[in-house]
């Protein structure tokens, strides 16, 4: 326990130097831009949409042995139901608070599924500033190339694709739908950053042994940096730290590994 607020403590300190701040504005920028450009775009045209659905239908009938068909189009906004809706002022604002919160969650889910895809390509420059500043004693052999991370992310990404359609019943189950939903996120945030960490730093054979002895330890460290994503605005400042905090555990475990080789 003390090992590990002695880690917390070094990653907050290292966070916070000049190197890992200027680090940290790329995630931030490319992030937020795209994200928040995306949202309020997606949901101007939800609420546009809404408003300007078309209907068609077409009828055939027989009439003495001929057949006739009718056809019907008109555009929702004209109905009745869109313009109660949209008149009344409790209608009008609880349907767009539906349109912005569900953009919103989307927004939040997928700007942490954006911000693992840009830390990716930080993440080797940070764990060798941490490598210069506490462990220039540890080599970083590294086991990674570029065709096993793309055939890796997407491999992950199907499977988290995969999970959200499987978890569909689970989503209309009061607090099992919560887990449900942020199952298949986590595995892919878990699967990234590990690998993102571990590939720069040790060989396949030295990861295998970390992942077999310290699973548990790993679970429940991103499973705690997930968490912390959950809350808004925060995966954009906090990308780098996540590098940090787990590139210290990396090395740590390497350190032993090889002192008792």
């Amino acid at each position: 326990m003390e090992s590990e607020v002695n880690t917390l403590r070094l990653s907050i300190k290292d966070l916070f130097t000049s190197k890992m701040i200027k680090y940290s504005i790329l995630p931030f920028v490319v992030s937020i831009l795209l994200m928040y450009t995306l949202f309020f775009v997606m949901a101007g045209a939800g609420l546009e949409q809404l408003g300007t659905m078309q209907i068609e239908s077409t009828q055939t009938s027989i009439q003495n042995g001929i057949p006739h068909t009718d056809s019907f189009a008109a555009t929702l906004e004209g109905t009745a139901l869109v313009k109660f809706l949209m008149s009344h002022a409790i209608t009008s604002w609880i349907a767009t608070f539906l349109v912005y919160t569900i953009g919103t969650l989307l927004t939040l889910y997928f700007s942490i599924f954006v911000a693992l895809i840009v830390i990716g390509f930080m993440t080797p420059f940070v764990l060798k500033e941490l490598h210069k500043r506490h462990y220039s004693d540890v080599a970083m052999l590294g086991h990674s190339n570029i065709f096993e991370g793309l055939f890796l992310v997407f491999k992950w990404m199907f499977i988290m694709i995969f999970l959200f359609l499987a978890f569909i019943p689970l989503y209309f189950i009061p607090i099992v739908n919560i887990i449900a939903f942020n199952l298949p996120l986590y595995y892919f945030f878990h699967k990234m950053l590990t690998y993102d960490v571990a590939s720069n730093i040790c060989t396949k054979e030295e990861n295998a042994k970390i992942k077999f002895f310290h699973a548990s330890t790993l679970r429940l460290k991103t499973l705690a940096l997930y968490l912390i994503s959950l809350i808004p605005f925060v995966i954009f400042f906090a990308s780098i730290f996540y590098v940090i905090y787990l590139g210290h555990a990396y090395f740590l475990e390497v350190r032993k590994m090889r002192a008792t080789a």
